[in-house]
């Protein structure tokens, strides 16, 4: 795989550079929550207008339905970009248009635009490869060069992200660089022991992984929505707790393989168990009990791991030497039920192991609770990405690149 600094090394001095960022930040309206993405590609822009690159960044931001949507506009982003920057950065208002056109035509040496999200034209994520092939081509006529540094889209098989770097030259940008290299040590030469924390809504999200790890790890601690599941794989009474009864059997068998494999699988003990979901909007204090996790009540719903748990979890990950986490541990976004996911992230700061945030809604978690992110050894920037990577799957993004 090629290096931005073999890329710069080789000159980018008057060079169109596409850099296919990862911008899809969350938005409220037309207010960006949390700017890590924005702030994670900055590295590898600035060191390309730094050499005089026109630099041409582009995205996709949500799903929108291959159309044009403006609450899916990435304008939000390019103003963040500019002022992160500390500079103007032009925003062409379609992707491949006259706009685009204009837009990278009046970029000077050392410049920097966007281009609306990738999304709006359906050719980024067709599953027919001629359609897809076609809107390649419309990107590649703005660019001589291409640098891949949108590591949370690298698990997408997208015009942009798959077919685009085949048809110009082609390097990782710093992100990705750093991304792979950490993931590494999560797949390779382990430094053990290896702890694994999986929260999260779905354990139908996290099977893949799970298999996976049952023969990597040394402990695989359990939480969130997805730990119900788990519960009830026990026979344990899980309320109205969210539930996937079609994964049971499945959940089951893992659970007996970790046992034949040696691996510590731990679940939770106690819960804060409700009556109702919380409201997430006005963050009004709920209504909740402790109860032990193998007797919640049928007419509540477990919302975060109790405060039995969260010692328990973090005297699990005291003596690593490798965490890796991802998932939050319960309803993080409203105050009483954050408690468990900051246990998590305090024990991962309190830990002398390498440890690493995996993404998603766990970055964004460390951010909304005010941790201050060098206090972890890594934070992704790409959830999906990375559990499929720690999958052992092929990663369209990242073989397009070692090409």
């Amino acid at each position: 795989m090629k290096t931005i600094d073999e890329l710069l090394a080789e000159g980018v001095s008057g060079k169109r550079v596409f850099v296919r960022a990862d911008l899809n930040v969350p938005l409220d309206g037309t207010t960006i929550t949390d700017d890590g993405r924005i702030r994670a590609v900055l590295p590898t822009v600035k060191a390309l207008a730094g050499a005089g690159a026109r630099v041409v960044v582009a995205s996709h931001l949500g799903r929108p339905k291959g159309a044009p949507d403006p609450a899916f506009s990435l304008a939000p982003a390019a103003a963040r970009l500019g002022e992160l920057l500390g500079a103007e950065v032009p925003f062409a208002t379609d992707t491949v248009g006259e706009s685009a056109r204009a837009t990278v035509a009046g970029l000077g040496d050392g410049g920097v635009a966007v281009l609306e999200n990738l999304r709006f034209n359906p050719g980024e994520t067709s599953k027919d490869d001629a359609e897809r092939g076609a809107f390649a081509d419309e990107l590649a006529s703005l660019a001589d060069v291409y640098v891949g540094d949108g590591f949370g889209a690298v698990h997408r098989g997208h015009a942009s992200v798959d077919d685009l770097p085949a048809r110009l030259p082609h390097a990782a940008g710093y992100l990705i660089a750093a991304e792979v290299s950490v993931l590494k040590k999560l797949t390779e030469d382990v430094k053990r022991p290896y702890v694994v924390v999986l929260g999260g809504a779905k354990v139908s999200d996290k099977l893949a992984v799970i298999d996976s790890l049952l023969a990597k790890a040394d402990r695989l601690l359990i939480g969130g929505g997805m730990a119900y599941t788990f519960l009830k794989a026990q026979g344990h009474e899980v309320g109205i707790s969210l539930l996937q009864e079609d994964q049971v059997p499945v959940v089951k068998e893992y659970m007996e393989r970790a046992e034949r494999n040696g691996v510590e699988l731990v679940l939770p003990v106690d819960v804060l168990a409700s009556t109702e979901f919380p409201d997430l909007r006005t963050k009004a204090p709920a209504e909740y009990t402790t109860v032990d996790a193998d007797r919640i009540p049928a007419d509540k719903e477990g919302l975060d791991i109790g405060p039995k748990t969260r010692e328990l979890y973090a005297s699990k990950i005291a003596d690593a030497a490798t965490v890796f986490w991802n998932g939050p541990l319960g309803v993080f976004e409203h105050p009483d039920y954050a408690g468990g996911t900051r246990a998590i992230a305090q024990a991962l700061v309190d830990s002398k192991a390498f440890t690493v945030v995996g993404g998603g809604d766990s970055a964004a978690a460390v951010r909304t609770l005010g941790f201050d992110e060098d206090a972890f050894g890594h934070i992704s920037t790409g959830g999906g990405a990375s559990l499929e990577y720690l999958e052992g799957k092929t990663l369209p993004g990242l073989a397009a690149l070692e090409d």
